[in-house]
């Protein structure tokens, strides 16, 4: 089995080099120059882009082939100061179009989390109004990269509500309502609370979307099962919505972190524990010929880098390169 390991948005190496600046809210309303303030937050966000690209830069020197974008890049978008105001197509393609130039060039493999408000169980008209359109932006931001659906937008399923079977069959029935658009770049991931590993999979495999399975997550939320009982269902819906003839090839891919310490089990640790990845990534190495792993420690690229280092001690593995490796089977 071929690992490959990514991290989330920000290094902890490059300096300087945040995707995420921005400007509150109260801040712009303060500003009376309305279009100077705009054009204040179109700088800002094509320093986050131009930092983004440095990372990706930094990615490609230290062989990381996958990474998560910060869902921040374009500050304010969408807020209600801001209506009408898009600059993902106008001022700011340019800047998106050379990160996807990047991207493609040097095969890598991105993706965003949109944040947890953004929730398709909801009950409420004007919360599922506000997640079509964050998730109508995010896809945006691809379309502007210009990448294909391998690139993908990874959410919870949401709350319960009072009821998860209610809330459940609320989520199919407004996911079925997506433009296919938005539909095919979606990716399901199980959480630490509410929605089960095991639950999620299900509604997974009801809408057609692949899971990301969080080992994390099910660790600390799951009604007995084990997480690789569950894989070759996971497997399957990422092997569902590949389509091959559109060279659309879509490998498995894992979340990881560790717990922060005993009383915080649910919080994320600098680092990850080497012992209970391993032991995951043996148990489904047979069934997986590669897999991406994407890290959610605190330490960001530094906790990729010392878990590559970890590994050099464990039998059956051989360094690929910097951010890689094969776990013999």
């Amino acid at each position: 089995m071929i690992v490959r390991l990514g991290y989330v948005a920000m290094s902890m190496v490059v300096e300087n080099a945040s995707p995420s600046k921005t400007m509150t809210a109260t801040h712009f309303a303060k500003l009376l120059d309305r279009e100077a303030a705009t054009r204040k937050l179109e700088r800002i966000a094509a320093e986050n882009l131009h930092n983004t690209l440095r990372l990706l830069r930094h990615n490609r020197a230290h062989d990381i082939h996958m990474y998560r974008f910060s869902s921040k890049l374009v500050p304010l978008i969408g807020h209600d100061l801001l209506e009408g105001w898009n600059p993902i197509s106008g001022v700011l393609a340019p800047d998106f179009a050379e990160i996807g130039d990047y991207v493609r060039t040097h095969a890598m493999r991105v993706s965003f989390h949109p944040d947890h408000f953004t929730v398709l169980s909801t009950p409420r008209e004007d919360v599922l109004r506000s997640s079509v359109a964050d998730l109508d932006r995010h896809v945006q931001m691809l379309e502007a990269m210009g990448l294909d659906e391998r690139a993908k937008c990874n959410i919870h399923i949401g709350g319960a509500y009072g009821s998860k079977e209610t809330a459940g069959r609320r989520f199919i029935r407004q996911f079925a309502a997506l433009p296919e658009s938005i539909k095919s770049r979606i990716t399901l991931e199980n959480d630490d609370k509410t929605f089960n590993a095991a639950e999620t999979l299900a509604l997974c495999e009801q809408v057609g979307a692949p899971m990301v399975l969080d080992i994390h997550h099910h660790q600390v939320n799951n009604e007995g099962e084990r997480a690789d009982e569950l894989w070759p269902r996971i497997l399957k819906t990422w092997e569902t919505a590949s389509r091959p003839e559109d060279n659309i090839l879509l490998p498995p891919k894992i979340h990881v972190s560790s717990p922060k310490d005993e009383r915080n089990i649910r919080g994320h640790a600098d680092y990850i524990e080497l012992p209970a990845l391993m032991d995951f990534l043996r148990s489904i190495a047979e069934l997986t010929p590669e897999l991406d792993v994407m890290i959610e420690a605190k330490m960001k690229d530094k906790a990729l880098f010392r878990l590559m280092e970890d590994i050099q001690g464990e039998s059956g593995v051989r360094e690929i390169d910097q951010a890689s490796f094969e776990l013999m089977t």
